[in-house]
């Protein structure tokens, strides 16, 4: 992709913009996520200004405190969890160190993960062991393509982030039918309003193609969703809580997550 803008000085009205909503909404919980995001994004550009190898740092890490937090949602045992943190982040640095391996690196780390609970003899609780812990592996793959799309995903990351942003404030202040059963407080008018956000995101930064539009306008919303699935099936409303006012981190990178999928495979 040539002829992409900086996204900095959008990333930086982006957070004025969305600094000076917050302070009118009187929400304190638009004003604590407001507050994550500003620490958050200067940290990701930084990483991602690095090169490859800041790049594969940055989704590494972020690869094990989701696959923490997943743990933790999901009720998984303590070697499971390690073995799970241990494995998520090997697919980013595979992408940056050796990138024509990460086919056969992920087919082993789903592997070891899937053999904990065989290798533990649990007759009870291994199958679904085995399935919440390869669901983990397949979920936080897709941070690979943090290190394999280059530079170039700091423009998906403004897309993505900004039509969250926008489609959380239109939804509430809108409202309307809901978008799903897996999550009633989300609404077609959030999403309507946040993939246009999203979008238009794209086309300033000059990132605008199919595949990325897709990504955004698609795999977004699908991966918000996907993670309101899994919270209902273990019960939780958050994927953690240390993170202020916004619950984990996989709760900020679930929609980027799928968006990334599919701006991998449709490039």
């Amino acid at each position: 992709m040539t002829g992409i803008a900086d996204p900095l000085p959008y990333l930086a009205g982006a957070l004025l913009v969305g600094g000076i909503a917050v302070v009118m909404s009187k929400r304190r919980e638009y004003m604590l996520r407001w507050c994550a995001w500003a620490v958050g994004v200067p940290v990701v550009v930084v990483a991602l200004d690095v090169g490859p190898g800041g790049a594969a740092v940055l989704a590494a890490a972020a690869g094990v405190a989701c696959a923490l937090e997943y743990g933790g949602l999901t009720d998984l045992p303590r070697p499971d969890r390690a073995v799970l943190a241990v494995a998520v982040p090997v697919a980013p640095v595979t992408a940056w160190a050796a990138p024509a391996h990460l086919p056969q690196v992920l087919v082993l780390t789903l592997a070891a993960v899937a053999l904990v609970p065989v290798l533990a003899g649990d007759a009870a609780g291994g199958l679904s062991r085995l399935c919440f812990g390869v669901l983990g592996v397949i979920w936080f793959a897709p941070l690979a393509g943090v290190v394999l799309l280059g530079p170039e995903v700091l423009a998906l990351f403004a897309a993505v982030s900004i039509a969250d942003i926008t489609a959380s404030f239109a939804g509430r202040s809108m409202g309307g039918p809901p978008l799903s059963r897996l999550s009633p407080s989300k609404h077609w008018s959030g999403l309507l309003a946040g993939t246009a956000a999203g979008l238009g995101t794209l086309a300033a930064l000059g990132a605008f193609t199919p595949a990325w539009a897709v990504a955004v306008a698609v795999g977004a919303p699908l991966g918000d969703l996907l993670e309101s699935m899994v919270k209902r099936g273990v019960e939780a409303k958050d994927s953690a809580s240390w993170l202020a006012g916004a619950g984990g981190l996989l709760d900020r990178l679930d929609s980027l997550l799928l968006a990334l999928v599919f701006a991998l495979a449709l490039s």
